[in-house]
């Protein structure tokens, strides 16, 4: 009987491994390696073992599973477990739950116990089949393409959304994949690689899921704004006549704020305004300086953040253009946790038709709209330069930069695409946009938006077309 349902068990994954590789494969991209997991509905275990985690354990109420895993495995750890009475001993840096929520008898209990296996920083990734699904899945099975399965649970984003936010989680991102769930040569690669990630198809995919993290409390928030620190990275390049405003009309950011000039070689003096400026208010102000060896400002930007010893890193234009005093609301939002990366946006008071013409308008909410379908996260402005992440996230990124490759001359977009990548909760920062009072803009509106455009291809074939 073991051996029996337990090859029926392997029959069933070789049959549609086609599908099974997509979803570990899903599982992979999201799933940063040499974590902590825990997965929900283990089975074999061959999922656990795609995300390469550093430690694991892995739990389902079938003990054959459980057994044959642990054999199959003997690097991770599997319990016999039912999720709905599992009391955990520790945190996991991500819990998994493939298509498991459709055989739980109380959805809502299970979310409440793997919330207590959480903290902020850990991530719940959950896949479900799209519903729209059920009367071709039930026609699988009575054909024998699919293994027989007792009456299931059907529930649809917003159920899911639902209960997670009940049981005290918020949903970072949201997607659809997998157009065509059996292997058929090229015709599987068309549907699943270009046609299931296009708007229009992508409503019609079998896979749903959802990447959620837990509710950070208001005792929480306080707490973690009074005792984070921040360092304003400001690159500058020809901008003589901004430097001394960004110390004049900076705020005090957290416990302590440290200020990070970088100098890109300008044709004015504005290296030597900032080393006048940091003799004149080195006593008020933590400033340091540097001049690039690089070019562009997201070599300016890396090298900031390099020398940045805050918890908080928050870039500013040195034009000035976004009020150094809005700084606070970037803070306010990665110290306290509710966002783990801060986006500024300027298109949400109104801006002078002079300072931000018809044309330039449209290419933002462009670009905005592109970046949002890309990432799976609602961006208003793309290209407001004002950006915030925790010290502690950057980190992170910057090790899996290699993902993408150094692909961003302005240092924006390699954080918001890396952001994404880490599923971190972007949140859009409203700014008021002001007309800069010294000097002229470096950008070349058509050479980078070309640019832009370029890097979003090519994010697209990292992040969508995958």
């Amino acid at each position: 009987m073991k051996l029996t349902q337990t090859h029926s068990l392997e029959k069933w994954r070789k049959r549609n491994l086609y599908y099974y590789k997509d979803i570990e494969s899903l599982y992979q991209f999201w799933v940063e390696p040499h974590s902590k997991v825990l997965e929900v509905g283990s089975g074999l275990g061959s999922l656990l073992d795609a995300v390469k985690p550093q430690s694991s354990l892995g739990i389902d109420i079938n003990s054959l599973a459980i057994e044959n895993a642990q054999k199959k495995y003997p690097h991770l750890e599997f319990q016999f477990e039912d999720i709905e009475s599992f009391l955990p001993q520790e945190i996991f840096d991500y819990v998994l739950m493939a298509n498991t929520s459709s055989y739980i008898e109380n959805i809502q209990k299970a979310f409440y116990n793997i919330q207590k296996s959480c903290n902020p920083r850990s991530r719940f990734i959950v896949t479900f089949h799209n519903p729209a699904w059920e009367p071709i899945l039930k026609f699988a099975t009575a054909i024998g393409q699919r293994m027989p399965l007792p009456p299931l649970n059907w529930l649809n984003r917003e159920d899911i959304d639902n209960l997670l936010h009940l049981e005290g989680f918020e949903t970072i991102s949201y997607g659809k994949r997998l157009l065509f769930p059996k292997f058929f040569p090229l015709v599987s690669w068309f549907c699943n690689r270009v046609l299931a990630p296009l708007p229009v198809f992508n409503r019609l995919c079998l896979t749903e899921y959802i990447i959620a993290r837990p509710q950070i409390n208001n005792a929480e928030i306080d707490r973690n704004i009074q005792e984070k620190t921040c360092s304003v990275i400001i690159p500058a390049r020809n901008e003589a006549g901004n430097i001394e405003r960004c110390i004049v009309e900076m705020p005090r950011l957290g416990k302590h704020t440290e200020i990070i000039f970088i100098e890109g070689h300008s044709k004015d003096n504005t290296w030597e305004e900032i080393q006048r400026i940091k003799e004149k208010y080195d006593r008020e102000w933590d400033i340091k300086i540097c001049q690039q060896t690089g070019k562009g400002k997201g070599d300016a930007v890396r090298l900031g953040f390099s020398m940045a010893t805050g918890d908080v890193l928050i870039i500013l234009d040195s034009d000035l253009t976004v009020r150094p005093i809005d700084l606070v609301y970037f803070f306010k939002a990665v110290a306290s946790g509710q966002g783990e990366m801060a986006n500024g946006c300027r298109l949400v008071y109104p801006i002078p038709k002079k300072e931000m013409p018809w044309l330039n308008r449209m290419a933002n909410r462009f670009f905005a709209w592109l970046l949002s379908y890309l990432l799976n996260t609602k961006i208003k402005d793309s290209l407001c330069g004002t950006k915030a992440i925790s010290r502690e996230n950057y980190l992170r990124l910057a090790a899996n930069r290699d993902y993408f490759g150094d692909f961003d001359p302005f240092g924006d977009f390699d954080l918001l695409f890396g952001a994404a990548k880490l599923g971190l909760k972007i949140t859009d920062i409203p700014v008021r946009y002001v007309p800069r009072t010294y000097g002229s803009s470096n950008i070349q509106h058509f050479k980078e938006g070309i640019v832009l455009l370029k890097m979003c291809l090519y994010a697209a074939q990292k992040m969508k077309f995958i």
